[in-house]
């Protein structure tokens, strides 16, 4: 399974933009990792584009991601990369055993804070975000109310890192593709 046939998937099922620029976050959250683990980083990717491949055909946590397996497997990924999309939900009762599976878990809900954070800067840049800025957001449950911040920090402690060098870890690889994610301070809506 190579990058071009797993972003085939997410184009077929996915359309909404914001959930493709998550996977896209992901993904490259999941390369960071892989390389700090000297493991491979294009294997590593997979899970991280495609956890999210179903939420549109599958929009509940009772659905997603157990019935996009299927699917996955249709089209030829790897068995482990669709375990590590399933355990990445605790849900489904697919335990957490390798580094892949623990980092595809701390970086999914990061992501979307260091996100909100960008998006609230008057740069909307990723460029000028830093750890520390993540980390006073953090404390603001009203802030992005919707990242899970326990599954970061559990996710943290199961991939063995702190969570500061975690927040910079994943800026800095969203970093390499912030004009993918429109997080590259081009869109300075209101100046």
């Amino acid at each position: 399974m190579n990058r071009a046939t797993a972003y085939s998937i997410v184009a077929e099922f996915v359309k909404n933009e914001n959930l493709i620029k998550h996977m896209l976050a992901v993904e490259a959250g999941m390369r960071a990792y892989a390389v700090k683990f000297g493991e491979d980083p294009d294997y590593w990717a997979l899970p991280g584009l495609l956890h999210d491949f179903d939420w549109e055909i599958h929009p509940n946590l009772d659905e997603h991601p157990m019935k996009g397996a299927p699917i996955l497997r249709e089209r030829g990924v790897p068995e482990d990369v669709i375990r590590c999309i399933q355990s990445h939900a605790p849900r489904t009762g697919v335990p957490r055993e390798k580094r892949m599976d623990y980092a595809l878990y701390a970086v999914d809900e990061l992501t979307g804070l260091i996100t909100a954070c960008a998006l609230v800067r008057p740069s909307r840049s990723l460029h000028d975000l830093t750890a520390k800025s993540v980390k006073g957001k953090w404390k603001d449950r009203a802030f992005a109310a919707g990242v899970n911040r326990e599954d970061i920090e559990v996710g943290v402690k199961e991939l063995g890192v702190d969570l500061t060098g975690h927040i910079t870890t994943v800026i800095e690889a969203m970093r390499t593709i912030a004009p993918q994610l429109g997080l590259d301070g081009a869109d300075r809506r209101g100046l």
